[in-house]
């Protein structure tokens, strides 16, 4: 599932479109109608973590590439796509992904301090929501949404090996320091995969994420599916400290 700065990518790609209008749209979801957006003027393209919006005047439109989904700018895959947008200049296409309409501002239906790309991204409101969770797992608030939108599995492992805490520690036994260390670092890692990203070099920089051998103390990382989301952790019980 692409995390938070793969779809700020997609938004900085889709700019070219901004304040063009649709001359055809198609899909491959009777459910949506299309010729809503025929003659549409985009009016701007936003993101919120792993959520990509296209706006329009009087509505916008949701996109999530959830496991497999996918896109492409200015060319088109052989098979139809779940929404496609054509422009005078090109075309804008997503496959195998939810497409929602949605009616009404964005900022009454998403909390941008969540979003840890969001020039109103809050730490502070993070280490609050964190504190109210003393029983959750460090692995499984990571990926919480509702406080760290757009951070996924390679985030939460970085991260958390970075910081030097064990997945399976309890966020209510985390001292509030390394609380707020591990918050603040969510953010600064998130910008740094943007970077990396774009040079085409994030797999170089893995510390933790599919790693075998843990850099610092050169001792196998232990590879488990752990806390309620099940999902992949990789971490060395040498260096990182479980606070239980």
């Amino acid at each position: 599932m692409p995390e938070g700065p793969i779809i700020v990518i997609l938004k900085e790609a889709a700019e070219q479109f901004n304040g063009k209008k649709i001359i055809a749209a198609v899909n491959d979801n009777h459910k949506l109608d299309t010729s809503l957006f025929e003659g549409q003027t985009v009016t701007g393209f936003k993101s919120h973590g792993k959520n990509f919006f296209i706006c329009f005047k009087h509505f916008n439109v949701r996109i999530h590439l959830m496991m497999f989904g996918s896109y492409t700018i200015n060319e088109h895959k052989a098979r139809k796509p779940r929404l496609g947008l054509q422009f005078a200049n090109g075309e804008l296409n997503f496959y195998t992904c939810v497409v929602e309409m949605i009616e009404g501002p964005l900022d009454e239906l998403y909390d941008w301090h969540a979003d840890v790309m969001n020039q109103k991204w809050s730490s502070a409101k993070a280490v609050e929501k964190l504190q109210d969770k003393p029983k959750a797992l460090a692995c499984d608030v990571l990926l919480d949404q509702h406080i760290f939108a757009g951070a996924g599995n390679i985030i939460k492992n970085e991260v958390l090996f970075r910081t030097k805490i064990h997945p399976k520690s309890l966020i209510g036994s985390i001292p509030t320091r390394k609380l707020k260390e591990m918050v603040d670092e969510v953010a600064t890692y998130s910008f740094e995969f943007l970077k990396w990203k774009k040079e085409f070099t994030l797999k170089k920089h893995w510390k933790a994420y599919g790693q075998k051998i843990c850099p610092r103390n050169k001792v196998p990382f232990h590879k488990a599916d752990l806390g309620k989301t099940h999902r992949g952790c990789y971490y060395c019980d040498l260096c990182q400290v479980l606070y239980a």
